[in-house]
């Protein structure tokens, strides 16, 4: 069982949306359970049934600064995330295994890329985008959107994008098709390289059992 003991409380920070969801299981098998609903409260801030454990709810591109600045000591994050962000501050002890997915890039169906020449990007993975098409060799012009992705290509503001897909179904409801794989993602256990070592006897079970439990749910 998972027993941390600080006068100050270990802050899991928890990425909303579709790692949320599985997150929860997860954290239930540690034996943390928040002591108020996630689901129905619009606290970000909630105690646990561990006096020594508080859970934080953050936008998924919120979480690496919080985990730098040490706000936040652990997350339970993307791998997209990570990789967007780049940061050398911060590492991945545990592939967790759930909240699998791909970065592709998606274009109108039956639609190809010029061959020559600069092409328009939509996507909210700006760094990861860059890095991909100039692993290419490609030029590109970026269009940094938040939402609503796959408009882009149908209105003209761009030739292709660079999405999480999942089923793809929602690409081809919007006259989409998934080309190329950019990278793929699933749940990660993140700190910093800093909490590593200032929090090492409270953040290293918590790797421990994490592995554990990936390895025995057969994730990796």
């Amino acid at each position: 069982m998972l027993s941390i003991k600080r006068d100050e409380p270990l802050i899991i920070a928890l990425a909303r949306g579709r790692i949320l969801k599985s997150a929860l299981p997860f954290l239930e098998m540690l034996k943390i359970k928040p002591k108020q609903s996630l689901s129905t409260s619009r606290r970000l801030l909630f105690n646990t049934n561990k006096e020594d454990i508080d859970l934080l709810i953050l936008r998924s591109a919120d979480i690496p600064p919080y985990l730098e600045r040490g706000v936040a000591h652990v997350a339970i994050v993307g791998k997209d995330t990570l990789l967007e962000h780049d940061s050398k501050l911060l590492c991945e002890p545990v592939d967790l295994g759930f909240a699998k997915c791909k970065l592709m890039t998606a274009v109108p169906i039956g639609k190809n890329l010029p061959k020559n020449g600069r092409i328009k990007v939509a996507t909210k993975y700006v760094s990861i985008a860059r890095k991909y098409f100039g692993s290419l060799g490609r030029q590109i012009d970026l269009v940094h959107l938040n939402g609503s992705m796959e408009l882009a290509p149908i209105v003209g503001l761009s030739d292709v994008i660079v999405d999480v897909v999942n089923t793809g179904k929602t690409l081809k409801e919007n006259g989409l098709e998934a080309r190329d794989i950019v990278a793929y993602s699933s749940a990660r256990l993140a700190t910093s390289r800093v909490a590593m070592k200032t929090r090492a006897s409270q953040i290293k079970p918590l790797i421990e059992l994490s592995s554990r439990y990936s390895d025995y749910a057969g994730l990796k």
